[in-house]
């Protein structure tokens, strides 16, 4: 399911802002994007993540900022004294050289003399921080997930109850089969063989077309799924899988009964049934 939530949390002198976007995936997939900082603390963040999602692509975006610097310009004063002495040396012993007062600045630049170097930032102590940003970022999707959550229920109703509609046509469509196939069998036959057709191999022929086009299993078969369909959207668990099986298990019932079709009616709600079935595959993929 798509969506997004931002957490911020802060403490003394810092702050940590954590942003959430997920978008549909079968399975579930966390990436997550920290500050250098936080690589200890990333297993931890991970295990937050992981345990209110069943499905998804969670991209996680960690951001840290501190009010006062961390950082600490050192200088190496004797390594500046080393360059200073080196340079007056080298200038005393260079022919038609005039000695100089080497710039202070030029000591200054040289490599080594002034570094900057990070105070150690123990993270362990920023946890609460940044769990509080996390978990803040986690409710906030998951409120616009259940919110898109609601309208994807209310439309697999819709497609539920067409699904149950066409099923009932179907029923219908194929009540009286065998007296009309009986009737188009004998007219095949009497325009073959007129009056020696035998009256009972025509009765085998019908009672053995009548059975394979007899869909009357398929239909209730397809009617229990829908109930279960039905059933489960309104579990509080995390539902797609099961909602993929029994998805699985309409379009296996409705290519049955699309071999058996023995009439131009139950063919041509087949391919309904299929163009429905479609499009609650896809928006299966949006549940979690």
């Amino acid at each position: 399911m798509t969506g997004y939530g931002r957490g911020e949390a802060s403490a003394n002198d810092l702050t940590v802002v954590v942003e959430l976007k997920s978008v549909n995936n079968r399975f579930r997939d966390i990436n997550l994007r920290s500050p250098r900082e936080y690589l200890a603390l990333e297993p931890r963040i991970n295990a937050l993540l992981k345990d209110p999602f069943a499905r998804g692509r969670i991209d996680a975006y960690v951001r840290r900022t501190v009010g006062t610097t961390r950082q600490r310009v050192v200088a190496d004063a004797a390594l500046a004294n080393e360059y200073a002495l080196v340079i007056n040396d080298v200038a005393q012993n260079m022919v038609g050289f005039v000695a100089r007062e080497v710039p202070f600045t030029f000591i200054l630049s040289q490599p080594g003399v002034m570094t900057i170097a990070e105070e150690f930032v123990d993270v362990t102590l920023e946890w609460d921080v940044v769990e509080i940003a996390v978990q803040s970022a986690i409710a906030d999707l998951i409120q616009m997930r259940e919110a898109e959550g609601q309208a994807i229920q209310r439309e697999f109703e819709q497609m539920v109850d067409e699904m149950r509609q066409i099923t009932g046509e179907i029923e219908a469509a194929s009540k009286g089969i065998n007296e009309r196939l009986q009737k188009k069998l004998q007219r095949r036959i009497a325009r073959l063989l007129g009056d020696q057709a035998d009256p009972y191999r025509i009765a085998q022929e019908v009672a053995h077309l009548a059975d394979k086009a007899d869909v009357t299993e398929e239909v209730a078969r397809m009617r229990s799924h829908l109930d279960q369909f039905s059933e489960t959207l309104r579990e509080q668990d995390p539902v797609g899988r099961k909602l993929d099986f029994l998805l699985q298990e309409m379009n296996r019932e409705v290519n049955t009964i699309g071999s058996k079709a023995a009439e131009h009616p139950v063919s041509q709600r087949v391919v309904l049934m299929k163009s429905v079935l479609e499009r609650m595959r896809e928006q299966s993929a949006n549940i979690e």
